[in-house]
């Protein structure tokens, strides 16, 4: 195996396609339900994207440690460090970008640092990606079931934590959940995520913990792999993947039996949904490695590897844009209140293209929504598959 694998890019490059598609809707009003998370408990299709991105963080990692090995240790430090702290600086400049907002009053003004959510998708990256690393760094003499032993110590002692700290009778609740109290009390209410209604983030410290575990996971799939290398851009042999499959099978029963009592929940990222998580993205890359590695790209797999290739640039911008276009706005008519109403041109184009095209096909608004969001990721498509023509590759 090279320290490059195509199946990698293009599992990596459908998470990314799918995050754009799912947080890019023309109206969030009209979602299909796979397309909308979980409200608390449970597990939709998007709530695979995130937690099958870190598992490719960790995928990734393994592919990297090797050389990270042969070098100085101050090496390893250097790069982790650096990296780690360069993905939660582009994260907290997504949060606060464009510097500038409209106010209540119809003026452009500053944004203030006192309202900066200070988590977020990049900044879990960042510290998964770092303290996966320094563990998996510290475990480097070990066997790749090392890497196993330390997620569970990570996820059964969350587990312990939700239970031991949580409000009694209640501890899986947003209230009850201890790492609520925990991100208010260190990063300030202030700085949290209020899409729940009050300062919750689904993105905290606490809820970090086993997701450190999910890349730790997607090292370990990766050093099991890597066992079995023995020459350049070569499949894993049947008897590998059979047993890739075997501990996907393993880790999806435990997952469902843990659920009883830690149920699936990706906004406190609970242990039984790391496993669930880890158990489906590990059958798609055993999928993925037997449709990918050796063989020319089908069509399918070509339009995801794109995005796989500058995965975090076309995230970020993908965020970017959007905010960016929100300040230009004009008068859209009055509010029932008898207040200004603006629009803006993302949600112009919704209204004025797709909507009505979802009403030729359906009466269902969502069909206009979601062929919105198809078209924005078809452009963001198109920006990477140039990208990658003019081989060009952005990387942290």
């Amino acid at each position: 195996m090279t320290d490059r694998l195509r199946s990698l890019d293009v599992f990596r490059g459908a998470t990314v396609a799918l995050m754009i598609l799912v947080n890019n809707p023309g109206s969030w009003a009209h979602l299909y339900p796979p397309l909308a998370h979980a409200a608390w408990h449970g597990v939709t299709p998007t709530d695979l994207v995130f937690p099958f991105f870190l598992f490719a963080v960790g995928h990734a990692l393994a592919l990297v440690l090797p050389r990270f090995e042969q070098g100085a240790p101050a090496t390893f430090w250097r790069k982790v460090l650096q990296r780690t702290a360069l993905i939660f600086a582009i994260g907290l400049a997504l949060n606060i970008s464009p510097l500038l907002h409209w106010s209540a009053e119809g003026e452009l003004v500053w944004r203030s640092l006192e309202q900066l959510r200070v988590m977020g998708v990049l900044q879990r990256i960042a510290l998964c990606f770092g303290a996966a690393a320094v563990i998996a760094w510290a475990l480097r003499r070990s066997g790749p079931h090392a890497l196993l032993a330390a997620a569970a110590a990570l996820l059964l002692g969350y587990w312990a934590a939700c239970v031991a700290w949580g409000t009694p009778g209640d501890p899986f609740s947003l209230e009850g959940f201890f790492g609520t109290h925990w991100d208010r009390a260190l990063l300030g209410a202030q700085h949290l995520y209020r899409g729940e209604g009050v300062p919750f983030d689904p993105e905290g410290l606490a809820s970090t913990v086993p997701a450190v575990a999910q890349v730790l996971l997607g090292v370990w799939v990766g050093r099991l792999l890597q066992a079995d290398a023995r020459e350049p851009a070569a499949r894993p042999d049947t008897a590998r993947l059979l047993q890739l499959l075997a501990w996907a099978a393993v880790l999806l029963g435990l997952a469902l039996v843990w659920q009883a009592v830690f149920p699936f929940n990706k906004k406190i990222w609970t242990s039984s949904y790391v496993l669930l998580t880890t158990a489906l993205a590990m059958l798609l890359v055993v999928a993925m490695l037997h449709r990918v590695e050796g063989r020319p790209l089908s069509g399918w797999a070509r339009f995801f590897e794109v995005f796989g290739l500058n995965p975090l640039f076309i995230f970020v911008l993908s965020g970017f844009v959007p905010r960016v276009l929100g300040l230009l706005r004009w008068p859209d008519g009055l509010a029932a209140d008898g207040t200004p109403k603006w629009l803006s041109p993302l949600p112009w184009a919704h209204r004025e293209v797709f909507a009505p095209l979802g009403r030729v096909l359906t009466d269902d608004p969502r069909l206009g929504s979601l062929l919105f969001a198809l078209a924005n990721l078809s452009l963001y498509w198109a920006l990477a598959a140039w990208m990658h023509r003019r081989r060009i590759y952005l990387r942290v």
